[in-house]
């Protein structure tokens, strides 16, 4: 048995090591602080002794986290009656993110059928000692933490970590290298648009916190962003606060998403290379697509806004 956590924790990375690991205890703790559980009545892991466990810290907003999550769902369809528990800590890292309502709804359109915690105040997120939007962690079915992956790509491994504490053979490698091939060449890092975490506006107006009126410089080089327009800036978004309002983006990626807000529906024009895109609708608090594309070269977005309320938290790449 010994030799066997060896080999699963050499396949997925130790519990304890690993480049860029968080130092996660060979013992797991407990659930902490979690505020409502769906899908389930409230787990513990003393009480799942005897099954294998796989924990999966995600957030609804969250697009690595959304394009891992079949490869979650379908370890929970085939193993669930062989010995495997899921359980999803959602940890939110925005404030929309504590609603229940929110959180139930994502469940259900994201078609997860599995135990979901929320941690909406993070205790078990800070117990774990966790750094990462998703993080899968394995526990043995005598509650040892043997391996660990995070975020997206090599799902054969974790599926055959768990394949072998279930008893089961491996299964044989497919050729795929578990992320697209296209994810390789995107060339633009998450942007935050509120003032806590802002690095990317090209405005030349200042990004703290406050309201003014904002512009669009000349020339967006890569990697930037502009407003133009009146804009509420706050530590986690950015807030339209005139009856109209304008950013652009200078990208390289094949896919763009926004993180957004806003209490009544407001349809954005979007505009990528001049090339009119479908109107996108923000009405819940959730990840948008903006723009769907095998075409990674170099783009540049415009993104008119007809009324003021919408809240901008981040656009993320693909």
């Amino acid at each position: 048995m010994k030799q066997l956590l060896l080999f699963i924790g050499l396949l997925l990375g130790s519990a304890a090591g690993g480049a860029g690991a968080s130092v996660t205890p060979a013992h797991p703790p407990e659930f902490a602080g979690i505020s409502q559980w769906i899908n389930s009545p409230p787990l513990t892991l003393a009480g799942l002794r005897g099954k294998v466990v796989l924990i999966d810290f995600w957030a609804y907003s969250c697009i690595n986290c959304l394009r891992a999550m079949p490869h979650v769902e379908h370890l929970y369809e085939t193993y669930k009656d062989k010995g495997l528990v899921v359980i999803g800590v959602h940890s939110p890292e925005f404030d929309f993110e504590k609603d229940l309502a929110n959180v139930k709804g994502a469940v259900t359109r994201l078609g997860i059928t599995y135990p979901v915690a929320t941690d909406n105040h993070l205790g078990t997120w800070n117990a774990w000692q966790n750094l990462y939007w998703p993080a899968e962690y394995l526990i043995d079915q005598n509650g040892n933490l043997i391996g660990h992956h995070y975020g997206e790509g090599d799902y054969l491994k974790m599926e055959n970590a768990i394949r072998l504490l279930l008893g089961m053979n491996l299964l044989p490698e497919n050729g795929s290298a578990g992320n697209s091939a296209a994810g390789a060449v995107v060339a633009s890092p998450e942007m935050y648009i509120g003032s806590a975490k802002q690095k990317n506006l090209a405005s030349p107006e200042t990004g703290h916190n406050g309201t003014r009126h904002f512009s669009i410089p000349a020339r967006l080089a890569m990697n930037r962003f502009a407003l133009s327009g009146v804009w509420e800036i706050s530590d986690k978004y950015a807030q339209l606060a005139s009856a109209h309002g304008e950013l652009q983006l200078h990208f390289k990626a094949g896919k763009l998403h926004m993180v957004a807000s806003s209490e009544q529906p407001i349809p954005l024009e979007i505009v990528v290379d001049g090339k009119l895109q479908p109107t996108v609708t923000v009405q819940t608090s959730r990840l948008y697509t903006l723009f769907d594309s095998d075409d990674y070269r170099e783009h540049s977005l415009t993104l008119r806004i007809p009324q003021a309320g919408l809240q901008i938290y981040t656009f993320t790449f693909g």
